[in-house]
């Protein structure tokens, strides 16, 4: 697998540079025009009417003449080699993205090579190799390949725990070196989403697509979602405690909901924790979201100038509170008045349907 580039980077063998003849042309033409501009802003400001007519000139003026002459030739020449250093730069530069990109390129090969390995250390270096690609990686979409393979490799079929037979020994061994593997992804996702926007390693900004991933555990707590997209569409949270206590969600577009392809997410085992969870702007979708089984926990979380949307989830057999959120209820959580609402969920005391 290579990295994908960008088309526009694609579709070019080399830099799209005007010719040189144009480009000179253009130069000097700026340049009288700027010229003929000061000129005619500084006769403005001295007042003058009209040149004085001189029949005869001394050798004085003659040699003032000359060297405004040789003047005009001097500026002339340094421009041409103004434009020509610019171009030079521009292909030293071009050239040097060339051999990062080449560089890059061969470096990721061998490390989602490691990813297809057996061997769970291998793999796991094959992840830690791909994020220090993704940090030093010398373009946007470099860094989005990179950290699309990392989300890929999440979405890889996935045998829970509770399919393992308990006498099968080495399935086990396999299944927990497996788990450590994806939990570290998910932990090296975190740690660079917790970083501030504009910080060279922070992959805020970049998007992150999850649908139908199972998350097995993992710890996605304090992570910032400010920007780019993030699917979760057709995930499945299952098994041991998935935490997202205190994120934020402010400025991106997250769906955890139904797409008009992908069912919902399934929160079906385990503990999902949000509590603390900040969402202060963007899209959260949790439409069409099965909430089945385990304990999902929005407890103390905060709503406020993001659009979230619960329509259409289902409310069976799990514990989904909310006791203690502040601001405005989510679209489609709180039942019409004098519904009861359903098993398992716990809504703000503020949020609570009243009787008709």
């Amino acid at each position: 697998m290579s990295p994908r580039l960008p088309r526009r980077q694609t579709e070019r063998r080399g830099l799209r540079l005007w010719p040189v003849g144009i480009v000179l042309a253009l130069a000097f033409t700026t340049a009288v025009l700027v010229a003929a501009s000061v000129f005619y802003a500084g006769w403005d400001l001295l007042g003058a009417h009209e040149l004085k007519p001189e029949r005869r000139i001394d050798s004085k003026t003659l040699f003032d003449l000359v060297k405004l002459a040789f003047g005009v030739v001097a500026g002339a020449g340094a421009l041409v080699a103004l434009v020509m250093a610019y171009r030079r730069q521009r292909v030293d530069e071009d050239g040097a993205l060339r051999d990062a990109t080449r560089l890059h390129t061969e470096r990721f090969t061998t490390a989602v090579a490691q990813l297809g390995e057996d061997s769970a250390a291998v793999r796991l270096g094959g992840v830690h190799a791909l994020a220090g690609l993704a940090d030093d990686a010398p373009t946007h979409e470099l860094r989005q390949t990179c950290i699309d393979v990392l989300c890929a490799y999440l979405r890889l079929p996935y045998a829970p725990e509770t399919d393992i037979p308990e006498d099968a020994t080495d399935a086990w061994h396999t299944y927990l070196a497996l788990r450590e593997v994806r939990r570290s992804t998910i932990r090296i996702i975190r740690d660079h989403l917790r970083l501030p926007l504009g910080r060279r390693h922070s992959w805020q900004g970049h998007n992150f697509d999850f649908t139908g991933a199972a998350f097995d555990g993992g710890d996605l707590g304090g992570v910032i979602f400010s920007s780019g997209a993030v699917h979760f569409g057709g995930a499945v949270f299952t098994g041991t405690a998935v935490n997202f206590s205190k994120a934020v969600f402010s400025g991106a577009t997250v769906n955890f909901g139904a797409t008009s392809h992908l069912d919902g997410a399934e929160f079906s085992g385990g503990t999902v924790n949000f509590s603390g969870a900040v969402f202060a702007g963007g899209t959260v979708n949790f439409q069409g979201t099965v909430f089945s089984g385990g304990t999902v926990n929005f407890t103390a979380a905060v709503f406020s100038e993001a659009t979230v949307t619960f329509q259409d989830a289902t409310f069976s057999g799990a514990t989904v509170s909310f006791v203690g959120a502040d601001g405005p209820a989510p679209l489609g959580l709180v039942p019409a008045a004098g519904s009861p609402l359903p098993d398992g969920l716990l809504l703000a005391a503020s949020w609570q349907p009243t009787d008709p």
